[in-house]
C-alpha cells in the first residue's frame, strides 16, 4: 500500500509528525513517502499514485495551509483514502469530512493510523498508551534546510527536534492541547528519545529542540533525559518549553539545565494582568511569579524566552503599555521574539475559552475560512494598534532590524495610540541597567515559538 504523509508547516522544524508515523507504517509493511510542503514543492504525481494521503495538522497555520492541498488531492485522486491527524484534526472534523477526509485522528495518532494498512475503526481522539518506535526521517529534507540556532556573535548551529512527552497535565483555557488531551499526558520512553537524538546528531544536529507542550510535566523523565543527553553529547545544546508554574515548583533543577547545555527555556507567560492570567486563561501563575522566574534565570545565567498573547478582548492600550514596560523593566527586550508583541488571541473550534461566559460573550460567529471565532475589540484603537504593529514588525524582521530597535518602535506606536506626548508625558523606554553589559541571546531563526 502506498501512503503519502504530508506536512504543510511545523514551526520551521523537520516534521516529527511525519517521521514518527512513517516508522509505524513502514514497520507494518506500507510503502511510505513523506512530503514537507514548507520546504518542498507539491508533487502532484505522488498525490495521483497514493492509495492513502494523510495530512498532519498540529496547529492552526498548518490546517489552513492544508485545506487547498486536501482539495487538490481529492481532485487528482478521488479514490485515495484521505486522512487528517494531529491536534487540529478532531477540532475541525466537520470541515474535514466535508472535504472528503475519511479518517480523522487526534492525540496519540501513530497506532490509530495503522488502520490505513489494517482496516478497522480509528478513534477521533486516541489517548492510548502506545509502544513508541524511533522516528524514521528518511525521505525528508536534511536538517540544514530547517530553522537554525543563532548564537551570540552570529555563529549558527544545525537544529534537530524531538518529543519526550505529549499532551499536558494542565488545562489552560486558550491552549489547543487541552480539547484533545483533557489534562492527560504521555511519556515517550527515554531510549526512544535518545535514539532519535543520536540519529539526528549523526545527520548533523548540534542543538535539539524538545517540543513537549511542557518539558517538566514529567520532571523525573526530563531530568534523567538531559543528563543522559549531556553525558553522551556534551557539545550538543538544547531548548525546551516549561511553564512558569513548573519553573518555580522545580527550581532546584534549574542549575542542572544550565550545566547540561540548555541554551534557553521558552515559557508561555501570555500576560502580566493577574485577572487575565487567573480568570480568563487559567495559566497557574501570576505576574509576580513571572518576575521571580526572570530574576532567578538572570542569577543562574539561564536565558528565558517568554511568549505572550498580548491582544485579546480584555487588553487596553494602557495594559499593553504596561506589558511593554514590564518586559523592559525585567531587561527582557532582547529575549522576546518581536512577533510575540503582535499576537492576537486565537479562538479555534473546541476551545475551552468558549465555556467561560466572559469569553463566549466577547467572540462572534465561527469563521469557517479563518478556522476560528472572530472577535472585535470593544476599543477600536486596540485593534488598529495590533494591525499596525503586525505590519511594522513583519517589515522590521524582514529588514533584519535588531530586537531592541523593533521594541522601541512598538513602544512609540503604543504611546501615540494613547495620544500621549512622547516628549513630555510618556515614560522613557529604559536602556540596559547601569553596570550590566548589553548581551544578545541564542534564538531560533523560526520566530513562531508557540
Amino acid at each position: 500500500m502506498r501512503i503519502l504523509l504530508i506536512s504543510t508547516y511545523e514551526l520551521g522544524r523537520q516534521p516529527f509528525g511525519l517521521a514518527s508515523p512513517a516508522a509505524w507504517l513502514r514497520d507494518a509493511g506500507a510503502d511510505v513517502a513523506c512530503l514537507d510542503l514548507a520546504r518542498q514543492p507539491l508533487e502532484e504525481d505522488a498525490l495521483r499514485t497514493a492509495d492513502a494521503v494523510a495530512f498532519y495538522l498540529p496547529m492552526h497555520t498548518a490546517t489552513r495551509l492544508a485545506i487547498p492541498v486536501i482539495r487538490r488531492a481529492r481532485e487528482l485522486n478521488p479514490a485515495a483514502h484521505l486522512c487528517a491527524y494531529g491536534l487540529y484534526a478532531p477540532m475541525n472534523a466537520e470541515l474535514l469530512r466535508k472535504l472528503g477526509v475519511r479518517t480523522i485522528v487526534g492525540g496519540e495518532f501513530e497506532e490509530a493510523l495503522l488502520t490505513l494498512v489494517r482496516p478497522g475503526p480509528a478513534p477521533l481522539v486516541s489517548l492510548a498508551r502506545q509502544r513508541f518506535l524511533t522516528p524514521d526521517r528518511s525521505g525528508l529534507p536534511g536538517l540544514a534546510h530547517y530553522a537554525q540556532l543563532v548564537l551570540p556573535g552570529g555563529a549558527r548551529r544545525t537544529v534537530g527536534y524531538t518529543e519526550a512527552s505529549r499532551g499536558c497535565k494542565h488545562m489552560c483555557r486558550h491552549c489547543p492541547v487541552v480539547p484533545v488531551y483533557q489534562g492527560n499526558f504521555r511519556i515517550v520512553p527515554r531510549d526512544i528519545v535518545l535514539e532519535d537524538i543520536r540519529r539526528q546528531v549523526a545527520a548533523g544536529a548540534q542543538h535539539i529542540t524538545f517540543g513537549d507542550p511542557d518539558f517538566f510535566n514529567g520532571i523525573g523523565h526530563a531530568i534523567a533525559l538531559v543528563r543522559a543527553l549531556h553525558r553522551e553529547f556534551p557539545e550538543v545544546t538544547y531548548d525546551a518549553t516549561i511553564k512558569i508554574e513548573h519553573l518555580l515548583q522545580h527550581s532546584e533543577h534549574l542549575p542542572l539545565l544550565r550545566e547540561t547545555g540548555c541554551a534557553f527555556v521558552i515559557s508561555a507567560v501570555e500576560s502580566v494582568d493577574n485577572y487575565v492570567l487567573r480568570h480568563i486563561l487559567e495559566k497557574g501563575h501570576t505576574r509576580a511569579d513571572f518576575v521571580r522566574v526572570a530574576q532567578m534565570f538572570r542569577e543562574l545565567g539561564l536565558v528565558l524566552a517568554p511568549t505572550f498573547v498580548p491582544f485579546h478582548p480584555w487588553m487596553t492600550l494602557e495594559g499593553y503599555a504596561d506589558l511593554l514596560a514590564a518586559i523592559a523593566d525585567l531587561d527582557l527586550v532582547e529575549h522576546v521574539s518581536p512577533v510575540q508583541l503582535t499576537i492576537r488571541l486565537l479562538v479555534p473550534a473546541g476551545s475551552r475559552l468558549l465555556a467561560l461566559p466572559e469569553a463566549s460573550a466577547a467572540v462572534g460567529e465561527f469563521d469557517p475560512d479563518a478556522l476560528c471565532y472572530r472577535w472585535p475589540h470593544p476599543d477600536p484603537r486596540v485593534d488598529k494598534l495590533q494591525r499596525e504593529l503586525e505590519i511594522t514588525v513583519a517589515r522590521a524582521v524582514t529588514a533584519k532590524e535588531d530586537r531592541r530597535t523593533i521594541f522601541r518602535r512598538a513602544w512609540e506606536m503604543t504611546h501615540r495610540a494613547m495620544d500621549v506626548n512622547l516628549d513630555v508625558h510618556a515614560r522613557r523606554l529604559p536602556d540596559v541597567p547601569p553596570g550590566r553589559p548589553r548581551v544578545t541571546i541564542p534564538y531560533l531563526t523560526e520566530p513562531w515559538y508557540c
